[in-house]
């Protein structure tokens, strides 16, 4: 890549297409699996490692050392307070992907992003996790977010934008749609 190469909103813009293309060549290049390994440390605390995953057709070497992310829950759910808990981290985790999403066709689209923030809430009735009801369902009822971008886009463009990234955002897609989820016992 050229030094001299714009990178609107910091994204390469021709690695970007490169990629759809690729794609759009050889579809078994967007099949990935992503993974990740837990180990409970007491109480309420964890610790999640993610390394490696498979994509683009082969197996991804580009980490040098594994990602390491921490649980907790706050004192008023019994934990110490190290971390945020499962469902913190699920907000942050949409947060992050409507965020490479809004940024990633914003720069596709030459629109410049100089900010971009998401403000999230969500809803959770402990009777379903404490199982004091099987009325109410142990995860969120409700998530609200809000987002706020600064960009000279007119606000038809933005609106486009914003319902784009909420149409193709995995982490949207996998909260707003049954996923199967197999466990097994080691």
């Amino acid at each position: 890549m050229s030094t001299t190469e714009v990178q609107p909103n910091g994204v390469n813009v021709t690695q970007l297409v490169q990629t759809v293309e690729a794609i759009k060549g050889e579809p078994s290049l967007a099949s990935f699996t992503f993974r990740a390994s837990n180990t409970w440390l007491g109480g309420g605390r964890s610790r999640t490692t993610i390394g490696g995953f498979y994509g683009a057709g082969a197996e991804d070497s580009s980490r040098e050392k594994p990602f390491v992310l921490a649980g907790d829950e706050p004192p008023v759910l019994l934990g110490e307070n190290t971390a945020p808990n499962a469902v913190e981290a699920i907000l942050h985790a949409l947060a992050s992907c409507l965020a490479v999403g809004m940024s990633y066709n914003a720069a596709a689209q030459g629109i410049e992003l100089r900010g971009l923030e998401f403000d999230l809430e969500g809803e959770l009735d402990l009777h379903g996790f404490l199982g004091l009801s099987d009325e109410v369902r142990p995860g969120y009822s409700d998530i609200r977010v809000s987002c706020r971008v600064d960009s000279d886009a007119p606000a038809e463009k933005i609106d486009e934008l914003c319902a784009h990234a909420q149409r193709t955002s995995p982490v949207l897609d996998i909260l707003r749609n049954p996923v199967n989820v197999t466990i097994t016992r080691a």
